[in-house]
């Protein structure tokens, strides 16, 4: 299985995580074979018709998730940008597009050897299910450095800015302990004046 998978027993409920590529650890024994026909020939006797069965191995019921493995993570509301900002600085290819929603899975992208994650946006409710984020606020629970992408086009972006903290706190508080910058988004899109009071409304 691959690196960041976890896999659940569904009736003991343990748990493995496989945090490292040379990481090993048996989740079922395996059975022993048994011995066909060849065993059994002589001289007298080139196909026996007989063999030994073998004793079956463990059985487990076993649930696959997957954490994707990234060292700093995107994040914001949707239609913020971060799709663009990734293709921009990465050899990723998203796809991209000026309506919310455009990005449905975590896109990956690769930076001087680190691996950014950029999640699809967050809504309000996200951590209660509503919208597509809180589906993969996983893959950014071992990042180092999280990126939030604020739009200059927002009426009110100290808001969108606790909201989306507000969403990681309830799908996870030790999320917030995870350094953050805020970027802002779509400055092409607005007048020097209106960027300067966005920043000014952040600080």
């Amino acid at each position: 299985v691959p690196v960041g998978a976890i896999i659940t027993d569904k009736n003991s409920k343990e748990v493995f995580e496989l945090t490292d590529k040379d990481y090993r650890f048996l989740l079922c024994q395996g059975g022993r074979g048994g011995k066909g026909n060849w065993e059994y020939r002589s001289s007298k006797n080139v196909t026996p018709m007989y063999a030994q069965n073998g004793f079956k191995g463990q059985e487990r019921d076993l649930y696959i998730n997957l954490k994707l493995i990234a060292d700093y993570g995107f994040i914001g509301l949707p239609n913020a940008g971060k799709s663009s900002l990734l293709k921009e600085i990465t050899n990723a290819n998203p796809k991209i597009g000026d309506y919310p929603f455009t990005t449905l899975e975590p896109n990956l992208g690769e930076l001087e050897g680190k691996i950014i994650a950029d999640i699809p946006g967050l809504i309000e409710g996200a951590s209660r299910g509503k919208g597509l984020g809180i589906k993969f606020l996983k893959h950014i629970e071992k990042v180092s450095l999280l990126f939030h992408c604020l739009s200059c086009e927002l009426k009110e972006p100290e808001k969108g800015y606790q909201q989306i903290r507000n969403e990681l706190k309830s799908y996870n508080a030790k999320l917030l302990k995870i350094p953050e910058i805020i970027l802002l988004t779509k400055t092409d899109l607005k007048s020097e004046k209106e960027v300067k009071l966005s920043l000014k409304i952040l600080k």
